[in-house]
């Protein structure tokens, strides 16, 4: 098992593998080169907070059979040989001249070439997490093959989660909710944006957080305008409207739902856009089952909203994947048409502009079972609280 990440067998990274081989036989593929902490840990189980540091490449190279193969700073040579894995390869890095790709371009040369074909994440919600002159110089290194995008398959199987991965989001689930709960007894009028979300954040630390990477905030009077920008030294005034959006972190694994709340008094329109917003949710839950499509929990969702006088949205989609990220393929638009299947764990997010420079954003975290949908974030109330 691998010491690094927990909760996970070297049973769970082979499965991963071969699961990709089996992608990777049906695409004609060689091998798959990847370069992404979420991706190289998701076969791997190496965690580390090192990725945080941009100087540095790492790679991993699945090849069609067999383990794959880590390529990476010498740095992480100690983590890497910690997980199941038994070939790892080191150079000493940063080394401009040569950061590791003869490495890697010895790596794909050795296997044998029964497709010429090497996949790699260059597509939708993908990046490369290297020079892109290294990617070209690596691609001119990497004899009669050409790199190929599998950006589809890479999201498609990491969409599906294992009861351990979906174990981790729950339990980061239920952290965000205490943060929530507690939010009430030391949020006050006068508070500032940051001062209620830096309690919040010690509350979920205190919970058994391992980190809160993402806690933003958004306030006004009687709404709010943006749900990215905060939390902002901005102090709450009477009948202003909170939002706040937490992606708290269990294992590695993300929460990513919010709430909102009003101080001192709530006004009959500001009410009427929270209760459209969660009965668009309910609208939601009702369709998210095996064999629906992201569109059709989108199309659920609006419908009640555009009826519920939605001026409307500027989030561009109602929703998301969400796991070892905060946000995951796919995503709830009018025309992702994604076929839900059990094991996808997604965010039901309708969000409206209800009034000119207010918007209404709700949020819940579901995991898709084949008896329907399943509710990790412990349920939103279902009117707007008030503190007093």
């Amino acid at each position: 098992m691998s010491i690094l990440e927990s909760g996970f067998t070297a049973e769970d990274f082979e499965t991963r593998t071969a699961r990709m081989q089996k992608v990777m036989q049906e695409k004609k593929l060689d091998a798959v080169f990847l370069t992404t902490e979420a991706n190289v840990r998701y076969f791997t189980g190496f965690y580390t907070q090192f990725w945080e540091s941009p100087t540095r490449p790492w790679f991993l190279v699945i090849p069609l059979t067999g383990k794959p193969v880590a390529v990476i700073p010498g740095i992480g040579e100690s983590g890497m040989r910690s997980t199941w894995l038994d070939h790892v390869l080191t150079w000493s890095s940063p080394n401009p001249e040569d950061d590791g790709i003869s490495l890697v371009a010895g790596v794909v040369n050795s296997l044998p070439t029964r497709f010429g074909r090497i996949g790699a994440t260059l597509g939708q919600e993908s990046y490369l997490r290297m020079p892109t002159a290294d990617y070209l110089k690596l691609a001119s290194l990497v004899d009669g093959k050409e790199f190929v995008d599998i950006a589809y398959e890479m999201h498609h199987l990491r969409a599906i989660k294992s009861p351990a991965e979906i174990a981790k989001i729950k339990r980061a689930c239920e952290i965000a909710g205490h943060g929530f709960d507690m939010l009430p007894t030391h949020a006050k009028i006068g508070q500032t944006e940051q001062e209620i979300c830096r309690q919040m954040r010690i509350n979920m630390l205190n919970h058994g957080a391992e980190f809160v990477k993402y806690l933003i905030s958004g306030s006004g009077p009687d709404g709010y305008d943006s749900i990215i920008m905060g939390p902002t030294p901005r102090r709450i005034e009477e009948g202003d409207v909170l939002i706040i959006d937490v992606g708290a972190v269990h294992d590695g694994y993300f929460s990513d739902f919010d709430r909102n709340f009003a101080f001192g008094h709530c006004s009959d329109e500001t009410q009427r856009a929270y209760d459209c917003v969660y009965e668009a949710t309910e609208a939601g839950l009702k369709v998210a089952r095996p064999g629906a499509t992201t569109t059709d929990i989108y199309n659920a969702m609006w419908s009640v909203m555009e009826e519920g006088g939605a001026l409307g949205s500027g989030v561009g989609r109602l929703g998301h994947g969400l796991g070892s990220q905060l946000t995951e393929w796919p995503s709830n638009t009018a025309t992702d048409n994604t076929t839900l299947e059990a094991g996808m764990v997604i965010t039901l997010e309708p969000g409206m502009v209800y009034a000119p420079g207010k918007e209404m954003v709700h949020e819940e975290n579901i995991v898709i079972t084949e008896d329907g949908p399943e509710l990790l974030s412990p349920r939103a109330a279902e009117h707007m609280v008030i503190i007093k």
